[in-house]
């Protein structure tokens, strides 16, 4: 059962003129009376401060392929252990992980564990990573924080996979805790974000500007195509040029495939051919890397060199069939350096996915 004993300090709040205290976490600014909880529902006004209900719990761990997050310049074939808790500070109808992210149902968060405990159990695993996912880690952000440092202490890096909705103070604390991360930029219009997220575009816009111009967080971009909603080839387009010209043509982009889910089962999957087109349209915007995902794609799962072509890392799903870098990270046909981290060869962990019982680690 969820008790008072769980409770952990929160940051970023402050008391209102009229008694009240506001979340400045994320930009919902929530403004709580006491015992009332924010949007995410695991931060909460407790007495004179916020707290975090929901930290050293978590929704289950797994190891995971880096590539799932998707990241696929980031230590590629190498394992990732994976976690998250319970909640989401945004609303959208298609949320993918329903289950975790809208759950209101905190004895859901069965695995009890310390940060110190799940950078042993990430050593003891062999995993290269770990990844703050499957609810949006920006709203745990003390827990993850802490995992971060116990991580770093270990030689184990760290990967947020988040929709990158979060106000500059808590931006900056949260991702100098982050070596890499996958943010979700839903689509390219405000009226989408508000109507089906809840939230709104220009936040996400910020986050990204600030992780490639203040940070050195390795990131890649995921974009989730909903038929009739955000894959209209004009939007396709702005939101590929907007990066080109605010990011640059380096940062990995991935279509991927809506399935029906959550608010939203009347939606047919995505085609296959959508993300195709995507994909050509990105290139033609002038971004060098974009793949596919949720979809059997080989060549959308593949990286090929921006110079001359030659497939560099070649994927089948999770499986890397082909690894062609030389010793510098660099293509062997044309010297051109590949962007992202790399080690001499790839990590052959494969799409396995291997659950985790975090208490049993010692």
């Amino acid at each position: 059962m969820m008790t008072k004993t769980n409770y952990h300090p929160g940051r970023y709040w402050h008391v209102i003129d009229d008694g009240r205290i506001q979340c400045d976490l994320c930009p919902r600014d929530c403004k709580l009376k006491d015992g009332q909880r924010g949007a995410c529902f695991v931060r909460m006004r407790e007495g004179d401060q916020i707290v975090l209900t929901s930290y050293g719990r978590s929704s289950g761990f797994c190891v995971d392929p880096i590539e799932k997050k998707p990241l696929n310049h980031f230590y590629p074939g190498s394992s990732v252990l994976s976690f998250g808790t319970a909640g989401c500070n945004l609303a959208c109808k298609f949320c993918q992980n329903w289950d975790i992210s809208k759950s209101k149902d905190m004895d859901r968060l069965m695995d009890q564990a310390s940060p110190e405990t799940i950078a042993l159990a990430a050593e003891q695993h062999g995993c290269k990573s770990v990844a703050f996912t499957y609810n949006d880690p920006v709203i745990f952000a003390e827990y993850a924080m802490d995992t971060a440092d116990a991580c770093h202490a270990r030689g184990i890096k760290t990967v947020a996979v988040t929709a990158g909705y979060i106000h500059e103070e808590a931006r900056r604390d949260f991702f100098s805790k982050i070596d890499a991360a996958n943010v979700d930029l839903k689509a390219f219009t405000d009226e989408f974000y508000y109507k089906l997220t809840g939230s709104h575009l220009q936040p996400v816009l910020d986050t990204l500007v600030y992780l490639k111009h203040e940070t050195d967080v390795w990131f890649e971009i995921t974009t989730l195509l909903i038929p009739g909603k955000n894959d209209s080839t004009e939007e396709i387009t702005a939101m590929c040029e907007w990066i080109k010209k605010e990011l640059g043509s380096d940062v990995p982009l991935h279509f991927t495939a809506f399935h029906p889910d959550h608010k939203m089962p009347d939606i047919p999957q995505t085609p296959t051919a959508t993300l195709v087109r995507a994909r050509d349209i990105a290139f033609k915007a002038g971004l060098k890397f974009v793949y596919t995902g949720n979809v059997h794609n080989q060549d959308g799962d593949t990286t090929y060199c921006s110079n001359c072509h030659a497939k560099l890392i070649e994927r089948d799903w999770y499986e890397i069939k082909q690894y062609n870098l030389n010793e510098d990270g660099c293509c062997p046909e044309c010297g051109t350096e590949l962007v992202g981290e790399f080690d001499k060869r790839a990590g052959n962990f494969g799409a396995r996915r291997i659950p985790v019982a975090i208490n049993l680690i010692k």
